[in-house]
């Protein structure tokens, strides 16, 4: 459990503070309370925290302002708090609360009387309790989702002492951010390692604003690079909503991510609390499809996987590497002897269903160029491209091949 702006508002002793824009965001996460000692907040911030605009140490007129609340939204700031009435910041210009709202950031009004070290404290203090909380909360989905229980009956005790409804059915979304490599191999280890962790705060309070939005009532459940997202699931309507809302969601962080990318694997929908650890294995699978096919966009729903569901469930690997050697092993081998071109010329003849034109343009050749690769395919495999059963194995093969990472052994042939 986090504190979100609106519980910031219901504080005893913090009556005083007023709402004056971006109600709509009320949900907001706080992460901690921030003051503003500097006249720009964006270096100063990770995302998720309540700032607090004084006017004391810099002089805030209606540009300064303004120009806060779209740092301030722009950094994913839970909200902006300013003080009003005394000598510095008489009160908050039309302007401001205008663009505060349509930007959709929380806007607060403190009054100077109000002794700011209160308001922090009393912030500070909640914001512990509910950590506390939100352990609790986070162990028994954790367990839930790992199917680490002895007795359900005794979760769901403690998920009603802890607040935690159990009772509407979910959707399990399982989140990883990948290519760190590309940050460490383009800086130095510390830079890399501190825009690493910038990016990942700034997914996580991405999420938990994402969450909020969707309507979810149970929290994130961070596990290193992964996110647990449960989402309100009642029927396949709701898991199409929610698939296509959150393809919109990776949509929109993709650019700001580069060069790291989130992923996102869907369960299927309806889970109760006892089908939660199947859900999570769903979207294990699910996510595992979407990594290894890109474009997909980031994200795969279990129930798109179709024939991969049936080689994930294979347990003997060997069989598997077996059929991709049987059926790759020769073109793999050549491309390992000369340049590699028949895999890639298999993947675009593949995706673009045997259209040569298509194909070829995919990857930039010309038409002759790509019929004579899928000709010496045939040569050193004895193996027709006409045959629909051989088609049939080159598709199977190269997902095998790059749903599992599959490594052959250099061909001889």
């Amino acid at each position: 459990m986090s504190l979100c702006v609106a519980d910031v508002l219901a504080l005893p002793g913090l009556e005083s503070l007023t709402l004056r824009a971006g109600q709509a965001r009320l949900h907001n996460q706080i992460s901690w309370p921030y003051v503003a000692e500097n006249e720009s907040i964006a270096e100063w911030v990770l995302g998720g925290e309540l700032v607090f605009v004084t006017g004391i140490n810099h002089p805030r007129d209606e540009a300064s302002l303004l120009r806060l609340v779209q740092e301030a939204h722009d950094s994913l700031c839970a909200g902006l708090v300013i003080l009003t009435g005394g000598d510095y910041i008489h009160a908050i210009p039309e302007s401001v609360s205008a663009a505060a709202e349509r930007l959709g950031l929380p806007l607060l009004e403190q009054p100077y009387a109000l002794k700011l070290v209160l308001v922090t404290h009393s912030i500070g203090t909640a914001l512990v309790q509910a950590q506390m909380l939100g352990r609790s909360r986070q162990h028994v989905l954790e367990q839930l989702l790992e199917g680490d229980y002895h007795s359900l009956d005794l979760l769901h005790q403690r998920a009603d002492a802890v607040q935690l409804s159990l009772s509407a059915p979910q959707q399990i979304a399982l989140f990883k951010l990948e290519g760190s490599e590309a940050l460490f191999a383009a800086q130095s280890a510390s830079e890399a390692e501190q825009k690493l962790q910038a990016h990942r705060q700034r997914v996580q309070v991405s999420l938990q604003q994402a969450l909020s939005e969707l309507g979810a009532s149970l929290p994130l459940v961070p596990q290193g690079e992964h996110w647990i997202a449960l989402l309100p699931c009642a029927d396949s309507q709701a898991a199409a909503r929610n698939r296509q809302w959150l393809a919109d969601f990776l949509a929109t962080l993709k650019a700001d991510l580069a060069p790291l990318r989130l992923f996102l694997g869907l369960s299927t929908g309806e889970h109760r609390p006892e089908r939660y650890a199947a859900g999570l294995r769903e979207a294990r699978q699910a996510l595992q499809a979407a990594q290894s096919f890109p474009e997909r966009l980031g994200l795969c729903s279990f129930n798109e996987l179709g024939v991969l569901r049936l080689l994930g469930a294979i347990g003997d690997r060997h069989l598997l590497d077996r059929f991709v050697a049987e059926v790759l092993g020769a073109a793999l081998g050549d491309d390992l002897r000369h340049e590699p071109v028949l895999l890639p010329t298999l993947e675009a003849w593949t995706h673009e269903n045997g259209n040569l034109a298509l194909a070829a343009q995919r990857l930039g050749v010309h038409r002759n160029t790509l019929s004579y690769r899928l000709q010496r395919f045939e040569t050193l495999t004895g193996r027709s491209l006409d045959a629909p059963h051989v088609r049939l194995d080159i598709a199977v093969a190269l997902m095998i091949r790059r749903l599992f990472s599959t490594q052959l052994p250099r061909s001889t042939s």
